[in-house]
């Protein structure tokens, strides 16, 4: 554990689960806020149809009922686990949680702050959902004894502004690429149940929709002013693709004997993932990543790289840490900066958006 989290630790007693989802960096999920007046304003008339046949799909709420222990729960002994898959199964818990639980914060606020009753009905149904993801979760962590300290994260994870249109593109490719990420893995456990080494993946084929529903939402918003999707915003658009894209690909090299465990090849899983989300955001995004371009497996793998000296600098610490720090960053941005400028591929956005969980 890194020296920060155990200043935490000791400065605000509490445990190590609730320190790392405390923790900010580049790669952790984090906690986000935003101009509420400007989301106020948002109109809708314009994609009515589609609006109010989702809104009254999540009024009925299908995983109403979905996130409890039933029978199916198994029981899992934690410490008879290898350590190193404990340890990258509780990152992946820890990691997940915080990233619902960020949406439910985040959708909690707008609905208190705004005074748009369509829209903060929306918000206030996404953070119904998210706020039973992040429970059920924590209850996971629990049984462990090593549940999450919600409400401290509330008070103390710091939060980052991002002006309305950047939280429209960010989370929907969040909540579309988690859904990916859960149905590939519940599809793959469907045929394999002898790698299904914790419960909670049971659950992950209902779950997902809820993930969809949510991006289904952001695509009409996006949908509803041409604005978002046109001129200098696709460039922005471009930006959170590959950010997103290479983000959640990083995140999985450092979880091996998680998916190893699962019998999953990280390379098969993430091209898959990726594929999957950018054939969904094809409903709303008029450029998406050319993921067969020469150029942009072989960029992944060098930034992949990069972060892996970023973070062994930061372990070694010391003037010559520091050193290889600010060289492995500068690496990242520049490789970074290489998987953006690679063409994407135009696209065709449909009249009508609407998509439907189909994988």
């Amino acid at each position: 554990m890194s020296e920060v989290k155990e200043a935490i630790k000791a400065k605000d007693n509490i445990n190590e689960t609730t320190a790392m989802a405390h923790e900010t960096t580049l790669l952790n999920p984090r906690f986000y806020t935003t101009n509420f007046k400007e989301m106020d304003g948002l109109n809708v008339d314009s994609v009515r149809a589609d609006w109010d046949e989702l809104i009254a799909e999540m009024r009925s709420d299908p995983n109403r009922t979905h996130f409890k222990k039933t029978e199916d729960w198994d029981k899992v002994d934690f410490e008879a686990l290898e350590p190193g898959l404990r340890k990258e199964l509780v990152d992946f818990l820890v990691s997940s949680l915080t990233a619902e639980f960020s949406g439910c914060v985040l959708y909690k606020e707008m609905k208190r702050r705004g005074t748009n009753q369509e829209i903060c009905e929306l918000f206030g149904l996404m953070s119904r959902d998210e706020a039973r993801h992040a429970g059920f979760i924590n209850d996971a962590l629990r049984e462990a004894g090593i549940g999450v300290n919600l409400g401290f994260l509330t008070r103390k994870k710091n939060y980052t502004y991002f002006t309305p249109k950047f939280i429209y593109y960010a989370t929907y490719l969040s909540e579309k690429i988690g859904y990916a990420r859960y149905i590939t893995i519940y599809r793959h456990l469907e045929k394999h149940p002898d790698k299904r080494f914790h419960p909670i993946f049971k659950w992950f084929e209902k779950w997902c929709n809820d993930e969809f529903r949510h991006g289904e939402a952001f695509a009409l918003i996006m949908k509803s002013d041409p604005k978002f999707t046109k001129g200098l915003n696709v460039y922005w658009i471009k930006f959170f693709l590959v950010a997103v894209f290479a983000t959640m690909c990083i995140r999985d090299r450092a979880r091996p004997a998680f998916h190893k465990a699962l019998d999953v090849d990280i390379d098969w899983y993430d091209d898959k993932v990726l594929r999957i989300t950018s054939e969904i955001s094809r409903q709303v995004f008029p450029i998406e990543i050319d993921l067969d371009h020469p150029r942009w497996k072989a960029g992944l793998a060098k930034l992949i790289k990069a972060f892996n000296n970023i973070e062994e600098a930061k372990r070694r610490g010391g003037i010559f840490g520091r050193l290889r720090y600010f060289v492995a960053a500068t690496r990242a941005f520049t490789v970074f900066a290489g998987l953006y400028f690679i063409p994407s591929k135009k696209n065709s956005v449909p009249d009508n958006c609407r998509l439907q969980p189909s994988y």
